[in-house]
């Protein structure tokens, strides 16, 4: 056996896809390091890690929840890490400062695609992990871990090494076979037990024990000279082996087991126990700063009542007191956790996951330090791809919404809000319909905001297509000096994209200079909304003439007249009606390309251009096509649905094309009744 590691704080993240079983792995691990005395359930909202109201309503992790325990002579804390696709920023962050990996996956190879997200951010980041197969505990799930351990080595790009064999008994699992020694454990219902005897050295034992000294050898040359001249390699030089591959991501040890029935958690626990690294590891991907100081890692931020803003931070380098000065800001308070309630402390120490108090300027992602040299990010979020018009129930709680929405995107970097001035509505951008429910369901647990959603509006716009040239007078006179303002315009049409352009052509000074501005800006104005109820664009006006008054003449005249003489001038210009296209490029597996050429084809206007390998992505596609912004509110959903959740896009606006028609008078129709 290798040595253990120093006695320091460790870290171990698990991930996975939704329904992988992950929180009651976690359940089984902080019994099996005797931190707990029985096992909670996720269906009865009694597991350590589910503690939200929005997680125990939806039966699954929504957060990234830490959870410390004590094994051995060892110190851990074990971050419960979203599923969904939806949540990835969140895991994603977690794993960065972790040391290992935890990856847990259902024994179905036709499911084994939906672990390929995951790790491709392990092998990216060369994050050492291990796969845990879960829910093994029949005959049946046993005779498909091998066709489970070809389709994981498909989309891994670190070799797979089976650690352990399972023996059967009848219908069930009855305990494993760790392949290092060759040593058998027996399952009674709560622990693997050392078998009373060695069983008979199956086929499969061989060639799987084989299997596991060649891949160790292919990155250690005195084992591969030892199987050379046909000797038995010392089992403590193949366990030394085997951690070394491990922290340098160089070979993924798979496990199986049953959290439900806590099959093979003792053997995973032990494994982890005597082969995770410290966190010099995390610290060398992390911390650019080469002084001796204390270094955090922000990996959530949480903003909670009675406490304030709280920064959920790994210690790297050296301690960190209370009252020290990081970003700027005096540290106020520093929580440790555990099981329960966070508990203050002094100073962390190097390795520990800690909460810190009112770090105002620090945000997730962000690594600071005490010296501020090597401050960096870490997090890289993918742009949004659903969105949601959002308003507060009751009129009196918009400044209360207000303030809400702030702390929840200071807390979720994958979310953004935008205000929308020409539909008068406030959008919130999200990773997809999970994850702005869950954004709605905690402005109403955790702020007591009632809001609505709906459908944002399409940003249709319209033009013209003829010139037209018009005269716009304003004349009022009521006592003292009157208002006056005389202009003759030009307006026409500009190609597509140009937006906006004014030009004076006046001569012999028939408008003096000084109003051009108050024309230019009321011509804008007056663009804002044409006869077909949208913002004009790709308009020229041409101021060609006019005339002044010495004394009733002012800006507020000129404006006037030139809004006046748009307004009539615009229905007159062959109005159309225009909508975004956005240039999408869509990406999931390769074997899903054709439902993804379905899904755009299905799509009034949608236009496929092309598709290619993704690009640094092994065995995904990507295609690139164009789609009416209308018909791409709800895309994610339905591109997930068709995916296994793993399909995305990435979307941007392209050009605006005419509508013409039964749509267009579909969509003029709507848009006055709205504003009626």
């Amino acid at each position: 056996m290798p040595e253990r590691p120093e006695s320091v704080a460790r870290v171990a993240a698990l991930v996975g896809p939704l329904r992988a079983g992950k929180t009651s792995l976690l359940e089984s691990l902080l019994v099996a390091a005797g931190a707990i005395p029985k096992k909670g359930r996720v269906r009865d909202g009694t597991t350590v890690a589910d503690a939200s109201p929005e997680a125990r309503a939806r039966g699954s992790s929504v957060e990234v929840t830490p959870v410390g325990a004590t094994y051995h002579d060892g110190s851990w804390t074990f971050l419960d890490c979203p599923g969904s696709i939806e949540l990835a920023a969140a895991t994603q962050a977690a794993v960065a400062i972790a040391d290992v990996a935890i990856v847990v996956c259902e024994p179905d190879p036709e499911r084994t695609i939906t672990v390929a997200p995951i790790l491709r951010v392990l092998d990216a980041s060369a994050i050492p992990h291990v796969i845990f197969i879960n829910k093994v505990d029949s005959a049946a799930e046993a005779a498909r871990l091998p066709e489970l351990m070809s389709a994981l080595s498909a989309i891994s790009s670190r070799p797979l090494v089976s650690r352990e064999l399972p023996v059967v008994d009848g219908q069930r699992v009855s305990g494993l076979i760790e392949l290092v020694r060759g040593r058998a454990y027996d399952h009674d219902g709560d622990h693997d037990v050392p078998a009373a005897r060695a069983p008979a050295v199956t086929p499969d034992a061989a060639r799987l024990r084989t299997e596991l000294l060649e891949k160790v050898a292919d990155f250690d040359d005195p084992i591969l000279e030892t199987l050379l001249d046909d000797r038995v390699p010392a089992t403590s030089d193949v366990y030394a082996s085997l951690a070394r591959d491990l922290r340098e991501d160089r070979l993924v040890s798979v496990f199986f087991g049953s959290a439900e029935l806590d099959l093979g958690i003792e053997r995973l626990l032990k494994s982890l126990h005597h082969d995770v690294p410290g966190p010099e590891l995390a610290a060398s991907r992390l911390v650019a700063t080469g002084r001796d100081e204390a270094v955090a890692a922000v990996f959530r931020t949480v903003h909670a009542p009675h406490l304030g803003k709280q920064s959920y931070a790994r210690i790297f380098r050296a301690p960190l007191a209370d009252g020290t000065v990081l970003a700027g800001t005096t540290l106020s308070g520093i929580q440790r956790f555990g099981l329960g309630p966070l508990s203050r402390i002094p100073a962390a120490q190097v390795g520990d996951v800690v909460a810190l108090g009112r770090l105002d300027t620090v945000a997730t992602g962000d690594v600071v330090s005490e010296s501020g040299e090597g401050n960096a990010k870490f997090l890289v979020v993918d742009p949004p791809v659903h969105a949601l018009a959002i308003e507060s129930v009751k009129a009196s709680d918009d400044a209360k919404l207000s303030a809400a929405l702030a702390k929840l995107l200071d807390e979720d970097p994958s979310l953004a809000l935008e205000l929308r001035p020409d539909t008068r509505e406030r959008l919130l951008h999200g990773a997809g319909e999970l994850h702005l429910e869950l954004t709605a369901a905690r402005l109403s647990h955790r702020f007591g905001v009632e809001v609505r959603t709906s459908v944002p509006e399409v940003p249709y716009r319209e033009s013209i297509r003829s010139p037209v040239n018009q005269h716009g007078r304003y004349k009022h006179q009521s006592g003292g000096h009157g208002q006056f303002g005389d202009v003759l315009l030009r307006i026409e049409p500009l190609a597509r994209g140009e937006g906006f352009r004014f030009v004076d052509e006046v001569v012999g000074g028939a408008v003096p200079r000084q109003y051009f501005g108050a024309i230019e800006a009321a011509a804008i104005e007056a663009l804002e909304r044409g006869p077909l109820s949208f913002p004009v664009v790709d308009v020229s006006v041409t101021l060609t003439g006019g005339s002044y008054h010495s004394v009733d003449s002012s800006d507020q005249a000129f404006k006037a007249a030139t809004r006046a003489a748009i307004t009539e001038a615009l229905p007159r210009c062959e109005p159309v009606l225009l909508e975004p296209i956005d240039e999408l490029r869509l990406y999931a597996p390769s074997e899903f390309l054709p439902k993804l050429q379905r899904l755009v084809t299905s799509r009034r206007g949608g236009q496929i251009l092309g598709y290619d390998q993704k690009e640094g992505w092994t065995g995904w596609d990507e295609l690139v096509a164009l789609v009416p912004r209308a018909e791409t509110q709800g895309l994610i959903v339905e591109l997930r649905s068709l995916t296994l959740g793993l399909g995305g896009f990435v979307a941007r606006h392209h050009h605006d094309r005419e509508v013409l028609g039964r749509e267009a008078e579909r969509v003029v129709e709507l848009r006055r009744r709205k504003s009626a």
